[in-house]
């Protein structure tokens, strides 16, 4: 009897080491390891997610604060005019540039701006659209200048004079001025002709793709007067490589042309001799 108690109190003191397992882990199974290979694709993927985010963060934050920018700009000019703070509206003291003709396009960089007749600016009187003939205003100094693709004022075009110098785009950093040659004219009886102007880059890196010309005075104004700026209608400049691509392209078809007119002479000629004999 004592020897069978011994053997019970030996079973509570001294559990067994299945039920040691048993009372770790309920389900009595061992944890998977992952394999070293699975560890080093996870690896390799968590090393490509920074990589790729390292990659695009600038241009997302460039991105970000060019449309930020240009949402205050547009919700503080429209602030001004509400308030009538440097309100513009067309009157007798207020004249305005006008690109008097179309550009030429397509537009490529190192390539003159001209088209089939000179590119013209002219200054109008803002009711009547008379180009202004006489006085100091008809021989003002014009400056050219490159905006943004996307600038649209709005429809009367009464921007302000800050609303529209913010929409100026400057060269790349490293790059030379984005307009080279003449950017200033001199007024002739109201009316001046580009010079030498050419573009030294492409518009592939601003937000809208494009470029707008503009024209303005110094500081918007002339003899106390507002002078509105001028800008033309939106259009995209290219790499002068593509100019040559172009080039190719047109000879390539006037050589087909020249080839089907050929081989339709041909069999004209060889029908008519076959209808004789």
């Amino acid at each position: 009897m004592s020897q069978k108690r011994h053997q019970e109190e030996e079973k509570v003191a001294d559990p067994t080491p299945s039920s040691s397992q048993g009372s770790d882990r309920p389900d009595g199974k061992r944890r998977k390891v992952p394999s070293f290979a699975c560890v080093v694709m996870e690896a390799m993927k968590i090393h490509a997610l920074d990589k790729l985010m390292s990659a695009i963060e600038p241009m997302l934050r460039r991105i970000v604060k060019e449309e930020v920018e240009l949402a205050l700009t547009k919700h503080l000019a429209s602030n001004k005019r509400q308030c009538g703070n440097s309100q513009i509206q067309p009157s007798a003291s207020c004249l305005q540039l006008k690109f008097t003709n179309s550009l030429p396009l397509p537009i490529f960089t190192g390539a003159r701006i001209e088209g089939e007749n000179s590119i013209n600016i002219a200054v109008v009187d803002a009711l009547t659209g008379q180009v202004v003939i006489s006085g100091p205003e008809s021989m003002m100094k014009v400056e050219i200048v490159v905006l943004e693709g996307d600038f649209d004022g709005d429809e009367e075009e009464n921007w302000t004079y800050e609303e529209f110098k913010s929409n100026i785009v400057r060269e790349r950093e490293g790059k030379p001025p984005l307009l080279f040659g003449d950017v200033f004219l001199n007024l002739i009886e109201g009316i001046g002709a580009f010079g030498e102007l050419m573009f030294t880059d492409n518009s592939s890196w601003t937000r809208s793709r494009k470029f707008r010309l503009g024209a303005r005075v110094e500081s918007g104004y002339s003899n106390g007067k507002r002078v509105i700026e001028a800008k033309s209608k939106p259009f995209t400049v290219k790499d002068h490589r593509g100019e040559y691509a172009v080039e190719l392209v047109k000879n390539a078809f006037e050589h087909w042309d020249n080839v089907v007119s050929f081989e339709n002479t041909s069999v004209a000629v060889i029908l008519a001799m076959s209808e004789q004999s």
